[in-house]
């Protein structure tokens, strides 16, 4: 009996020795190249990468208060700016998927104080993809109805405005029970008032200085001032992706291209509902940027792997040129996709 205990328990040691090793030679070559993009760059917030229910990568980077010099942490919640619109999107969506809307519906139905002729034509999809031509209540079109593309704050507004008067809520109350529904206890309506470990924010001056800012939150809400932290994005992205925020027809909806703009970052992109996409990328790589002045965010989903990645700043460089200042979120991005089957996606 004791020759056969130490057996079993001499089989479970080398067991444990080779399961260990297999994860991290799977992982530990992406995981290297992550320290070097983030350390290189002087990068300053947080980055998390999953794949199913596995944590890939979970590292927090330099101070949520520099004048301070307070460690970041992974539990920090940042502005998450545009990534907002996604959120608000799917608000839409579930009041759609209760019959409560509809997307072809027109604004005047839920807006009746528009007095612009165009209410009566511009509808809820026209908002959500940011074809409406809207940039005053009191003037005309920018553009003829559905023709093109512009990059509009001020249409999520509307959207939030709208799910108001469907719902008889608040744009607060009602963001806030999506998030106790599901669970997202870091994210936040900036109105709620109850987060607790919101970073600063900071940019980069013209003589090369971080200064805090202090209008982070002052952008439309439904369209760039929610607030969240990286687990709970991943957590959103795994419950958007798998059908659980809304049902998979629905989301089909949601990544669907119904617009195409030349990008500050990525040049050619091309829109959903809330979500942005390279050009037939939408089965690769799916999400979005967020900036808010300080922070700057990318919330990305690789549904050929199933992996999710974070990246969450809260130093602004080089505002001169985005691509210089998303330059270490694009770095991860592309490491992330690499890993995509070669038939899907090659370089």
């Amino acid at each position: 009996m004791k020759n056969i205990l130490i057996i079993l328990v001499s089989i479970l040691v080398v067991s444990c020795q080779n399961t260990k090793p297999k994860e991290n030679i799977e992982y530990s070559d992406l995981i290297k190249k992550i320290d070097s993009i983030s350390v290189n760059n002087g990068f300053n917030g947080v980055i998390l990468v999953t794949k199913d229910t596995t944590t890939i990568y979970s590292k927090a980077f330099g101070y949520s208060d520099l004048e301070n010099k307070t460690p970041m942490n992974m539990e920090n919640q940042f502005v998450i700016g545009s990534i907002s619109k996604q959120i608000t999107a799917v608000l839409v969506l579930r009041e759609y998927e209760k019959g409560n809307l509809k997307l072809d519906d027109k604004i005047i139905q839920y807006l009746p104080d528009i007095k612009q002729s165009w209410a009566n034509e511009v509808t809820i999809h026209h908002l959500l993809v940011h074809t409406h031509g809207i940039v005053d209540l009191n003037k005309p079109l920018e553009f003829e109805l559905g023709s093109q593309f512009h990059y509009s704050q001020f249409g999520y507004e509307l959207l939030s405005q709208i799910l108001e008067k469907i719902t008889g809520k608040t744009f607060n109350e009602l963001s806030t029970e999506c998030f106790a529904e599901y669970g997202l206890k870091n994210t936040y309506h900036p109105d709620n008032k109850n987060y607790k470990s919101l970073v600063k924010g900071y940019e980069e001056t013209e003589n090369g200085k971080l200064e805090f800012v202090t209008n982070s939150l002052e952008n439309y809400v439904a369209a760039g001032a929610f607030i969240s932290n990286a687990k709970d994005l991943s957590k959103w992205n795994k419950m958007l992706y798998s059908g659980k925020l809304i049902n998979e027809k629905t989301l089909i909806l949601m990544e669907t291209r119904y617009a195409t703009r030349l990008h500050p970052i990525f040049d050619k992109i091309e829109y959903g509902y809330g979500l942005l996409f390279k050009d037939g990328e939408n089965n690769t790589q799916i999400g979005a940027f967020g900036y808010a002045p300080g922070f700057v965010s990318a919330c990305y989903h690789y549904p050929q792997t199933n992996m999710n990645l974070i990246v969450l700043e809260n130093t602004a460089r080089k505002l001169d040129n985005f691509k210089e200042t998303f330059h270490v979120h694009t770095e991860l991005m592309e490491l992330i996709k690499k890993r995509t089957p070669n038939n899907v996606y090659t370089k």
